[in-house]
């Protein structure tokens, strides 16, 4: 239920297409796949995989590129990429999407995007936000949705979506540390009742890119460790058959989703967390050995790798 697509070259769209393809999924989310107004990519890539069926597919406007008319960063100028509420060079850069089957509910839909930072309970604000930037910071890089797909007559499962900020790329403030970890720590207060919004509703399920592994790698994992502990999700922990290991690692390298950085360091950073009580007839994550035939055509699609679950819903 989870692939991540870079911008991608005609190589890296074939290759995707062809990881789609295999998957067979019902219900697909993409990240880091950039937002037209129009909808016309998402049309054209439906277009593409009209022969699995999905009839249905939303794109709402990420954060990414909106501009603040701040000097966020603090270079001495204005409009430049960390200046925009979730960095982006052009408005829409780096969203996400969802393909499905079934019909997605637009009527439903809620979208926890606008949050400001530090509307957030507890939030851990870096200590240079200015006081006007404090009033305007959104939370959300991508976005925080909950999408309900409707899966029978009068039957929902709600996807709560989001792809964080990566924990890196900043200074001694650690503003991307921080904030990473407070959009896990928002599906945590959105559960647990602590948001002025009422928890999902039953069923459904928490997916997207944390980009923050629990336990190795860059970053604050605090509240995402909080998160796969919660009561009210499952952590499957889906396993892939690369037989990968890095040395130093402290988490099991079968759980690895991407290979980041230059030396291509495997770390866990895509998660789908079905709530308590749905069962789950399978999980896994679409990481084969390299000598597999298909292990090019996933590294040509992305560094990430997909992970799925298969759910038997009432």
């Amino acid at each position: 239920m989870l692939q991540h697509l870079q911008k991608a070259d005609d190589a890296q769209i074939e290759a995707g297409i062809q990881v789609l393809t295999r998957l067979n999924a019902d219900v697909v989310l993409l990240t880091d796949v950039d937002y037209d107004f129009d909808g016309a990519a998402l049309a054209a890539l439906q277009l593409r995989l009209k022969a699995l069926g999905y009839a249905d597919a939303l794109a709402l406007r990420p954060n990414t590129g909106i501009p603040t008319g701040l000097d966020l960063n603090h270079d001495g100028a204005l409009g430049g990429p960390r200046d925009a509420q979730a960095y982006g060079r052009f408005a829409g850069q780096a969203g996400m999407a969802i393909l499905s089957r079934y019909p997605l509910d637009r009527e439903g839909i809620r979208d926890f995007s606008a949050l400001l930072w530090k509307d957030l309970p507890g939030a851990d604000l870096p200590p240079d936000l200015a006081p006007e930037a404090t009033l305007l910071q959104r939370l959300s890089t991508a976005g925080h949705y909950e999408v309900p797909v409707t899966y029978a007559p009068g039957k929902s499962l709600r996807l709560l979506v989001w792809a964080a900020t990566p924990p890196v790329f900043d200074g001694p403030e650690d503003r991307n540390g921080r904030r990473n970890a407070d959009e896990a720590a928002l599906w945590l207060h959105l559960l647990n009742g602590t948001l002025p919004e009422s928890p999902p509703e039953l069923p459904f399920v928490v997916m997207g890119e944390s980009n923050l592994d629990p336990l190795d790698g860059s970053g604050k994992p605090q509240n995402l460790r909080a998160l796969l502990a919660s009561p009210a999700v499952q952590d499957l922990a889906p396993r892939g058959t690369s037989g990968r290991r890095d040395p130093g690692q402290h988490g099991d390298p079968a759980l690895d989703t991407a290979l980041v950085g230059k030396t291509g360091v495997g770390l866990r950073l895509d998660l789908i967390l079905p709530s308590r009580g749905i069962a789950v007839a399978a999980s896994g994550l679409l990481w084969p050995p390299d000598g597999d035939p298909f292990a090019a055509i996933l590294a040509t699609a992305s560094r990430h790798r997909p992970v799925w679950v298969r759910l038997t819903l009432p």
